[in-house]
Formats: structure tokens, sequence, C-alpha cells
């Protein structure tokens, strides 16, 4: 039997911004077929942060989500987390699609979809126990999704849909996650509950990432930011990143 480490009390450690925490992101490459997606990306950051990905079209950012998420493979570079290489995916990793490249006529519930958050947890027999029930129920609480756990997901609004995705990760008990531009087509209505919600996660010791395309509101939304355009450009504090020096680089890289 092995022995628990104090990090790995999970919720007590990350609400306290445990260095041991830690996202270490060095020299990450990714290739698609040939072609160079993002090259050289490093940073570091720990629980409770919330972590824009901002730069142009076609930058990286989905790539980089999906290769921390462990959906596609390095071509070079290492991801660690909490002192651990991660090879190539982690269950306290849950990445958020973008909402157009969901199959949203899928047949699937409410509570079915946030479920599927317990899967990596069952045991051989792929038997739900009392508590993968109750980290569901508990996930739909947090999400105050409950009352909607019969419905199909295609019934849901487009906050509720996020909300279905996010409480899903919550019953995973994943502690980065990974969202890909996760505001797009929401009202202001939903906008402003779901930037309260992610607030809320990252208080509660959550590591967010987000691909970002709003400038306007991200210095509000996330303490930090990347700005990338295949490369790394700046990493740091989101007001301090998002200079317009750097943004020139970002968004227009042949102006000298």
């Amino acid at each position: 039997m092995e022995h628990a480490h104090p990090e790995a009390h999970d919720h007590d450690c990350c609400a306290h911004h445990d260095h041991h925490h830690e996202l270490l992101v060095e020299g990450l490459t990714v290739h698609y077929r040939k072609i160079l997606a993002i090259e050289n990306i490093d940073f570091a950051t720990s629980c409770g942060n919330r972590i824009a990905l901002v730069g142009p079209n076609g930058a990286g950012k989905s790539t980089l989500l999906k290769a921390i998420a462990g959906l596609l493979p390095r071509s070079a570079g290492t991801i660690s987390w909490r002192g651990t290489t991660v090879r190539k995916w982690s269950r306290e990793f849950a990445y958020l699609p973008q909402r157009e490249d969901v199959d949203w006529n899928f047949p699937i519930t409410v509570r079915g979809l946030v479920e599927m958050g317990r899967y990596p947890h069952l045991g051989l027999l792929k038997r739900f126990s009392p508590a993968d029930t109750k980290a569901v129920n508990s996930a739909l609480e947090t999400l105050n999704i409950s009352d909607l756990h019969h419905r199909q997901i295609h019934e849901l609004s487009g906050g509720q849909q996020q909300r279905a995705f996010l409480a899903r990760a919550i019953a995973q008990e994943a502690h980065v996650l990974l969202l890909d531009e996760p505001f797009t087509g929401l009202d202001q209505t939903a906008t402003q509950s779901l930037s309260a919600l992610i607030h809320e996660l990252s208080e509660e010791g959550r590591l967010i990432i987000a691909a970002h395309h709003d400038l306007s509101t991200a210095p509000a939304l996330f303490n930090q930011t990347l700005l990338l355009n295949h490369l790394p450009i700046a990493f740091g504090p989101t007001p301090e990143v998002l200079s317009k020096s750097n943004l020139q680089n970002a968004f227009s890289p042949t102006v000298a």
C-alpha cells in the first residue's frame, strides 16, 4: 500500500497555493504533420491562477491547450505537474473544447455527461460506487445545474452547456481546467455568470488556462497572460503582458 504524500491532499494544498502544485511547461513544440504549430513555449504557474492564452487566429492557442491535455503529441519539450513529468495524459487535467467542436445532438443527458468525468476513477469492473455518485451530485450542485440533470445537452442554453462541461471537470476532480474560447457565443448574462464561476473555481485552488480573444475583458478575468504567435512573446501579469508593444509584436509581427 502506498503512503500518501502531504501534497496528495489535493484541495487543501491547492487552496493554499502549495508550490508542489506547479505546472511547468518547458520548450514545448508541436507539429501538425509537417507544419510547425507552436515552438519553444515556456511558462510556469501554479494552482489558484487564471491564465489567458492570447494571440491572433492560428497562433497556436488551441494547440497548446490540447498538448497540455495530452490530446496532441509533442515534438519536443516537457510538461511537469506537481514535480512529475506528464508523459501523455493526467486525470488531473480537464480539457473543455470550443462549443463549435461539440456534437450537441449526441443523445446524452447532463448527468450522463458529468458522469463521464468519473470514468478515469472507475475500477476494473467499471461500476459506479457511492463515492462516484456523490462526486457527480456534488459537481452538479457546485455548478448550479442539479435541476437540469435529466435534460439532454442540446436542450441547454450556451451558458448551461459550459456549466455542464465544467461540472464534468469537477466530477473528474481535475485541478487544471483547460478551456478553449469558453466565452464564445455566450450572451452578456451567461458571460458574467461564467466569469464569476471561473473566479470561484480558481479561488478554490484550481488552475484555469483559457484561450481568450477579447483583450478588453482579459485583465478582469485573468491575472496572468501568455501572449503567443506560434512562439511565446510574453508571459506574466496580464496588464504588463498586454502592453502596446507586446500586442504589436503578437498581432503585427512584420512591423519593425
